[in-house]
């Protein structure tokens, strides 16, 4: 007798309106990104109050510290007598300093530990067993490094670059940042430290995620990045820093071996930045679809 009503009630059925494809992709966008925030949330609390965020303060502190006591040092010296070098002297400390090794160990530390530091922790599994697409785990945990880096090197290179200026020539920085290029230049240190995070972070995103040792590929990248200026043109453009130095408002000079190259412009440095990112975004979004959790060995 039920089977009999159910036949009969499957024209009636039909007729019902279905929910509209468009409809349904779109409850699924707005689905993905309450998961995306909701992760955010979690992974930033633990990229700025965890143990292992303790090692990133220090290292985004190290320059303001180091410049407050050159500072300091040097209060007595007059005023105006090297002014005009210090767009040098600045660019020299954030090239050698901010950029090539505490933006880059500083993303190294809170990148590869996204993930490596859930299998460590033996932790990863609870994200795996929840309903939630691994894209999006990845997105939101990306997201947070992404967040925690820039917040803590812009201010890192804020504050060094005041407290160059300040510290040593206060009236003649007035003049510099308040009617003169300093803000322009410090807008655009600040921006080239954003795509900085955005381009190392990816990268040692993926590592984290392909190798079980990620400490051996994260020097050889640095090492990598430190003889961008002995590369040939070709290879220099298979490198961050390369995209980074182009965009500095001051540029440095590589010295005698270095292998010259014109600077690539900022609407193909800045889209190739971009571009890399969203590619290793994808990369690692199909990997962790395929990622089987052990423990053994961590």
């Amino acid at each position: 007798m039920s089977s009999t009503s159910e036949i009969r009630e499957q024209p009636a059925a039909a007729n019902v309106e279905r929910p509209d494809a468009s409809d349904t992709q779109g409850s699924s966008w707005s689905l993905w990104t309450r998961q995306t925030l909701a992760i955010l949330r979690l992974e930033i609390k633990k990229n700025f109050l965890s143990r292992r965020a303790l090692l990133l303060y220090p290292i985004a502190a190290a320059p303001l510290v180091l410049l407050s006591l050159f500072a300091l040092l040097h209060a007595s010296m007059e005023e105006g007598a090297d002014f005009n070098d210090l767009d040098i002297a600045y660019a020299a400390i954030y090239g050698g300093l901010i950029l090539r090794t505490l933006v880059f160990f500083g993303c190294a530390w809170v990148f590869m530990n996204l993930f490596r530091g859930e299998v460590v922790d033996r932790s990863l599994h609870y994200y795996f067993l929840a309903p939630v697409r691994r894209e999006v785990l990845v997105a939101g945990k990306y997201l947070s490094g992404l967040i925690a880096t820039i917040v803590l090197f812009s201010i890192t290179t804020i504050g060094s670059m005041l407290i160059l200026y300040f510290g040593l020539y206060p009236t003649e920085s007035s003049t510099f940042f308040f009617a003169g290029p300093g803000a322009g230049q410090l807008l655009s240190y600040v921006g080239v430290t954003c795509l900085a995070c955005l381009g190392y972070g990816a990268v040692f995103l993926i590592v984290g995620l392909f190798f079980r040792n990620p400490i051996i590929p994260g020097l050889i990248l640095y090492g990598w990045e430190w003889i961008n200026f002995l590369l040939p043109p070709l290879l220099k453009k298979i490198s961050v820093i390369h995209y980074l130095q182009s965009l500095v408002p001051v540029a440095m000079p590589e010295g005698p071996f270095a292998v010259l190259v014109e600077p690539t412009p900022a609407w193909i440095s800045v889209p190739s930045l971009l571009l890399f990112t969203a590619v290793v975004l994808f990369l690692a979004g199909r990997h962790i679809r395929r990622m089987e959790i052990s423990y053994a060995g961590d």
